[in-house]
C-alpha cells in the first residue's frame, strides 16, 4: 500500500503506515499485490527499484501485515485477503537514513540493530555467539523457537552502504563484504524464516554479497509485480482526480509516467505527489540526486549520448553488476535514468532489451548534467539554452551559428587535455544533441529513412529543423548540407505541411569548434 497526502500537505518520506494513516491522505492501494507476492511460489524475494519510488513504504505494508495490525487495511484489499490470527515475528533492518563513512561504521550499525531487536522482543543470545552472523543467526532460532512461528526478515535499501561509496572502490568493497555478513545468514536460517524480503536501487551478484542465498527469487523483472511500486495511469486518472484541474493531463503522462519493468508503465510517486502540492512541472525525483558517479562513468567510457534514447542491451548486462565490475547498462537501468521500452527473442533464449529514457524529465536533466561531464560549464550552457529556444522560435538561423560556436568555445581547454574524450569525434554530436535535450524538446536521432539516418531532427514551434554533423580536419567543405539534399532526408517531414530547415555543421578537429554551418529552408507543401 503506497498512500500520499493530499495537496498542500508535506511530502511523505520514509513514515509507517500508522503515521500516514492519521493524515487526510489518498490511497493508492497496493496491499492486494503485496499478498499477492506473499501467496506466490516461493517465500524469498529481492526487488530492485529507483529511489524514492515507495520501496519503504512497501515494506511496512508487508510488516503491518505479518503483525496483523487490521486497523491500518480498513477499507483496503488486505481486510478481506488476509488471515489476521496468524501473526509472525517480524525483524525490519533498514540502511535508507544510514550514512556510513567506513567500514567500521558500518559494524557499528549492524552491532547496534542486533542489540536493539534482542531488547526489542526480550531475547538474550549467548554471549558465544560473537560474529555478526552467529548472532544473527541464533536470533532468528530463538525468535522461532520462543515465538513458535517463524520469523519475517525485510530489508529496506539494503545495498545503500555500497552505493555511497560507489566512487571509492577499497570502501566500497569493505562495505559489500560486511552486508554479506549480514545477508550471508538468511541461507543457513531458511527453516527459520517464513517470508524475506530485500529492496534496494541496485542488484548486486548473488555470488558478490548475498553469499549462497540461491533461493532468492529476483521479481525486479516480472511483469506481475511490474507495478508494486509506484502509481499507474488509471490511479492517476481515479484516486488523484480531484488533483487534476488546472493541469495538463498529456504533460503529466509526458513528463512523469514511463518507468516499465515488462508490465504496466508507472510513475513516481515523488513526482506526483510535488506536482500535485506545487502545481508546477519540475525535475522534482532528479533534483533530490544528481546522479554525480553515474555522469563521470559515461564520460570516462567515452559514451554517445545519442544512444541513451534507444540502447540495447542483454539481460547479462542489465541483471546486476559488482564493485569490481559496473556496467553503465546497469547502472541506467537500475537506478531509473533509462527504462524498457521493448523486449523480443530474435533466437530462441536470446532475450534483446531496448532501454530508453522513460519520461521527459528524465531526459532533460540527465542531458542537463551530461552537457557538464563533456566539459561544458552550466553557468554558460543554462543561458544559453534559454537563448536557443528564443532563435528557433523565431527561426533565427543565422543567429544559432554564433550561439554554437560559444557554447563549444566555453570547453576548457585544459578539459580536453586532461580527458579522454579528446580524441572522440562522437563528442561533438553527444555535446550537440545533449545541449538540445537538456530543453526537453521533441528531438529524433538517428531518424531512418529510404536512403539513411539522419543524425538529428528537432519539432518544435510548428517547425522541423533536420542536422546533420561531420568532422573534418580544418576547412569546411559543405558536405553536410550536401548530404542531407542529397539524400532527400527532409521527404520524411514535408507531409507535415510545415517548414523544413536543413543545417549541416561541420565540426574542425583542430579548431575543436565549428568551421563549417549551412542552411536552408524548405517552404511548407
Amino acid at each position: 500500500m503506497t498512500p500520499v497526502l493530499a495537496r498542500r500537505q508535506l511530502p511523505i518520506g520514509f513514515q509507517t503506515l500508522r503515521e500516514i494513516r492519521e493524515g487526510d491522505c489518498y490511497y493508492v492501494d497496493k496491499s492486494g499485490m503485496a499478498i499477492d507476492l506473499i501467496e506466490s511460489a516461493g517465500k524469498a524475494f529481492f526487488l530492485s527499484r529507483p529511489r524514492r519510488f515507495g520501496k519503504s513504504l512497501l515494506v511496512d505494508t508487508f510488516k503491518e501485515l505479518f503483525e496483523g495490525n487490521l486497523t491500518l487495511f480498513d477499507g483496503l484489499a488486505a481486510e478481506t485477503r488476509w488471515d489476521w490470527s496468524q501473526t509472525h515475528p517480524v525483524i525490519r533492518i533498514s540502511f535508507a537514513d544510514s550514512q556510513l563513512r567506513d567500514r567500521a561504521e558500518l559494524d557499528q550499525r549492524i552491532d547496534e540493530f542486533l542489540h536493539t531487536e534482542q531488547q526489542r522482543f526480550g531475547i538474550l543470545v549467548d554471549p558465544v555467539f560473537r560474529t555478526v552472523s552467529g548472532r544473527f543467526g541464533e536470533l532468528l532460532r530463538l525468535l522461532h523457537v520462543t515465538h513458535g512461528r517463524r520469523v519475517v526478515v525485510l530489508v529496506d535499501e539494503y545495498d545503500k552502504p555500497i552505493l555511497d561509496h560507489l566512487t571509492d572502490r577499497d570502501t566500497a568493497t569493505a562495505m559489500r563484504d560486511g552486508l554479506r555478513n549480514l545477508y550471508g545468514v538468511l541461507k543457513a536460517a531458511d527453516e527459520h524464516l517464513a517470508f524475506v524480503f530485500l529492496t534496494g536501487v541496485s542488484k548486486f551478484s548473488k555470488v558478490s554479497i548475498f553469499s549462497g542465498l540461491n533461493h532468492l527469487q529476483d521479481i525486479t523483472l516480472d511483469r506481475r509485480f511490474s507495478a508494486l511500486c509506484g502509481y499507474t495511469d488509471s490511479d492517476v486518472d481515479t484516486v488523484f482526480a480531484p488533483e487534476l484541474p488546472g493541469l495538463d493531463r498529456d504533460e503529466i503522462r509526458r513528463w512523469y509516467n514511463g518507468y516499465n519493468w515488462l508490465g504496466t508503465s508507472v510513475y513516481n510517486p515523488f513526482d506526483l505527489l510535488l506536482l500535485f502540492q506545487n502545481r508546477e512541472f519540475r525535475p522534482w525525483w532528479f533534483e533530490t540526486g544528481t546522479p554525480t558517479f553515474l555522469v563521470k562513468l559515461l564520460a570516462e567510457r567515452q559514451w554517445f549520448s545519442p544512444d541513451l534514447r534507444r540502447l540495447q542491451s542483454s539481460m547479462t548486462l542489465l541483471s546486476s553488476f559488482d564493485v569490481d565490475r559496473i556496467t553503465p547498462e546497469a547502472l541506467l537501468f537500475q537506478t531509473g535514468y533509462l527504462t524498457i521500452h521493448d523486449v523480443r527473442e530474435p533466437l530462441t533464449g536470446q532475450w534483446v532489451y531496448t532501454l530508453g529514457y522513460p519520461n521527459r524529465e528524465v531526459e532533460s536533466s540527465l542531458n542537463a548534467a551530461l552537457l557538464e561531464g563533456y566539459g561544458v560549464p552550466e553557468q554558460s550552457s543554462f543561458p544559453s539554452r534559454l537563448r536557443l529556444i528564443d532563435l528557433l522560435r523565431r527561426t533565427d538561423l543565422p543567429g544559432l551559428e554564433p550561439l554554437f560556436r560559444a557554447l563549444f568555445a566555453s570547453i576548457p581547454h585544459d578539459w580536453y587535455r586532461n580527458n579522454p574524450l579528446a580524441g572522440f569525434e562522437g563528442h561533438y554530436a553527444s555535446v550537440f544533441y545533449s545541449y538540445f535535450a537538456a530543453l526537453g524538446l521533441d528531438i529524433r536521432v538517428e531518424d531512418t529513412t529510404n536512403h539513411g539516418r539522419i543524425d538529428m531532427a528537432v519539432l518544435f514551434a510548428a517547425q522541423v529543423f533536420v542536422f546533420e554533423f561531420k568532422v573534418v580536419e580544418q576547412v569546411a567543405k559543405g558536405e553536410a548540407l550536401r548530404q542531407i539534399k542529397a539524400l532527400g532526408y527532409a521527404d520524411k517531414y514535408r507531409a507535415r505541411g510545415e517548414p523544413v530547415h536543413l543545417i549541416g555543421v561541420e565540426f574542425g578537429r583542430t579548431a575543436r569548434n565549428l568551421v563549417g554551418f549551412d542552411t536552408e529552408t524548405l517552404p511548407p507543401v
